[in-house]
C-alpha cells in the first residue's frame, strides 16, 4: 500500500510542481490570442470552456489504455507502479504538455507538420504516412474491441458486423460534425463516468479489503510475469502500459484541443492535467488487478487462463467491487471509452490530411472528400486479426511518442530553451521502441541480449545525430 500511496502522491506533486516548472520554461503568454479566436471556423476552430476541453482531452487520450494497459502491466508486479508514476510525470506529462502547447503556438497545427517543421522534410513525409496509418489502426482497434464485447452481450439477436457498422456510423458523425455539437456535449458525461469508476475502485483499495503489494528489491531483481523469458520487463512493460505513462497517440489529439482553448494558461490543466488524471486511473487499476485475485501470481494465472482478455478481468472487478453499478461502469470502460478515442482518431486523421494538402474544412464536401477513402480503408482493416493489429499499434504508438519527444527537443533548441526535460525521455523511449521491435515476435524476433545491444546502438546513433544538430543550431 505504501508504494501505491507514494506513487499517487508523486503524480499529484508532478502536476502542482513539475507542471508549473514546465509552464515557466515554455513561457506561456496569457495575453496571446489563441487559434480558437484568430482562426474561428465553427467546425474545428472554436473557443470552448476549459473544463469541457479538459474532459474531451481526457476521454480522447484514455480509451482502453489506462485500464487494459494497467491490468496487463500489473502482471509484472509493483514495478508497474513506478513506471506509471515516473513515466506519467517525466515522460507523458512532458510529451503531452509541450506537444499541445507547440500546436497552440503553431495555429493548431497537426502533429506530423510540427514534427516536419522541427526535424526536417524527410521526417515530415514519414510522419505524415506513419501518423495517419496509426490513427486509422487506432480507430479500427477501437471498433473491433467494443464490437466484439457488444456482440457477446447480444449474441441472441445480433452479430459482430452489425455492431461494427453501428460504431462506424457514429464515427462518421463524430468526424464530420463541428466539435462542439456531438463530442463537446457527450464527452464530459462519459469522462465523469470513467473517473467515478476509478474513485469507486480506489474506495475498495483504501478500505483495506484488498492487500496492495509494496515494491522491494526482490521485485526489482525478479520478473514476476508468468513468462519472464518471453516478456522481459524492459522493454515489454514500457510498451504494455502506454496511455497511463506515455503515448504518442496523445500528441495527435492535442491539436484538436489546441484549436479550442481560450488561453495559453489552460495548457497546464488541459494537457498535463489530463495526463496525470489518466495516470491516476492507471495506477488504481494496476493496484486492484494485483490484489483482486490474491496476488500477482494469481493475476498471471487468471490472465493466462482467459487468453490475456483484460476485458473479462475489468468486468469481474467492476461487478464485484462496485456492485449493481459495476455492470454499467464496466460497459463504459470497455465499450464507450475506446469508442470515444476511436472517433477522435479518425477526426485527427482528417485534420492531418487536410493540413498536408491545405484543404479548408469549413465546407462539408471537403470533409467528406477526405473522410470517405479513410473510412473505406478502416472498414477493410476490421477484417484483419485483432491481436496482430493491437500489437503493431502498441509499437507504433510508442515510436510516435519517441519521435514527438525529439521534435519537442528540437523546438526547444531553436527557441533557446532548456532541453533536458524532453531529451531524457526522448532517449529512453527511443531505446524502448528500438529494443521492442527487435525482440518482439511480431518484429525481428532476436534474442534478448542481441536486441539490447542493437537497440542500444540505434539509440546512441540517433542521440549523437541529434547532438550534432543541437551544436549546429547553437552555433548559428
Amino acid at each position: 500500500m505504501l508504494t501505491f500511496l507514494f506513487c499517487l502522491g508523486f503524480l499529484l506533486l508532478g502536476y502542482f510542481v513539475y507542471a508549473r516548472f514546465l509552464e515557466k520554461k515554455f513561457g506561456v503568454n496569457p495575453q496571446a490570442e489563441t487559434p480558437a479566436f484568430r482562426l474561428y471556423d465553427g467546425v474545428d476552430y472554436l473557443p470552448m470552456k476549459t473544463w469541457r476541453v479538459f474532459f474531451i482531452q481526457f476521454l480522447n487520450i484514455a480509451g482502453l489504455g489506462p485500464i487494459f494497459g494497467a491490468v496487463a502491466g500489473a502482471m509484472w508486479g509493483p514495478v508497474a507502479f513506478l513506471w506509471i508514476a515516473l513515466g506519467c510525470v517525466f515522460a507523458g506529462g512532458v510529451h503531452d504538455y509541450f506537444a499541445g502547447m507547440i500546436s497552440l503556438r503553431e495555429d493548431g497545427l497537426s502533429l506530423p507538420e510540427i514534427i516536419g517543421k522541427y526535424l526536417g522534410n524527410a521526417v515530415k513525409q514519414f510522419a505524415r504516412i506513419f501518423t495517419v496509418l496509426l490513427m486509422i489502426i487506432v480507430g479500427v482497434v477501437f471498433i473491433k474491441g467494443p464490437a466484439a464485447i457488444l456482440f457477446a452481450m447480444t449474441a441472441a439477436w445480433s452479430n459482430e458486423l452489425f455492431w461494427i457498422i453501428l460504431i462506424f456510423a457514429y464515427f462518421v458523425l463524430a468526424t464530420l460534425m463541428p466539435i462542439d455539437k456531438l463530442i463537446g456535449r457527450i464527452y464530459p458525461i462519459f469522462g465523469l463516468g470513467l473517473i467515478f469508476m476509478a474513485v469507486g475502485i480506489s474506495w475498495a483499495i483504501f478500505s483495506g479489503e484488498y492487500a496492495i503489494l509494496n515494491i522491494n528489491l526482490d521485485f526489482v531483481k525478479v520478473n514476476l510475469h508468468a513468462n519472464p523469458e518471453k516478456f522481459p520487463v524492459f522493454p515489454l512493460l514500457f510498451v504494455s502500459i502506454a496511455c497511463g505513462a506515455i503515448s504518442g497517440f496523445h500528441a495527435t489529439q492535442s491539436p484538436l484541443m489546441a484549436r479550442c482553448m481560450k488561453n495559453e494558461r489552460n495548457g497546464r490543466p488541459v494537457f498535463f492535467g489530463a495526463m496525470v488524471t489518466e495516470g491516476v486511473v492507471a495506477l488504481i487499476w494496476a493496484a486492484i488487478a494485483m490484489s483482486f485475485f490474491g496476488g500477482v501470481r494469481e493475476l498471471n494465472q487468471e490472465m493466462t487462463a482467459i487468453g490475456g482478455n483484460a476485458a473479462k478481468v475489468v468486468n469481474d472487478i467492476a461487478n464485484t467491487v462496485l456492485g449493481p453499478v459495476g455492470a454499467v461502469l464496466a460497459l463504459l470502460g470497455v465499450v464507450i471509452a475506446p469508442i470515444t478515442s476511436g472517433d477522435t482518431a479518425f477526426r485527427s486523421a482528417r485534420l492531418i490530411i487536410a493540413d498536408v494538402f491545405s484543404i479548408s474544412q469549413l465546407q462539408l464536401k471537403n470533409r467528406l472528400l477526405i473522410s470517405i477513402p479513410m473510412f473505406a480503408v478502416g472498414l477493410i482493416l476490421t477484417f484483419l486479426n485483432f491481436d496482430i493489429i493491437w500489437r503493431y499499434m502498441a509499437w507504433m504508438n510508442q515510436t510516435l511518442a519517441a519521435i514527438t519527444l525529439w521534435a519537442i527537443t528540437a523546438y526547444m533548441v531553436k527557441h533557446n530553451k532548456s532541453i533536458w526535460m524532453s531529451l531524457v525521455p526522448a532517449v529512453f523511449m527511443t531505446a524502448v521502441t528500438s529494443v521492442y521491435i527487435l525482440i518482439a515476435s511480431e518484429g525481428v524476433g532476436l534474442t534478448k541480449q542481441l536486441a539490447y545491444v542493437l537497440g542500444g546502438s540505434i539509440t546512441v546513433i540517433l542521440s549523437v545525430r541529434f547532438m550534432c544538430f543541437y551544436r549546429k543550431n547553437n552555433c548559428t
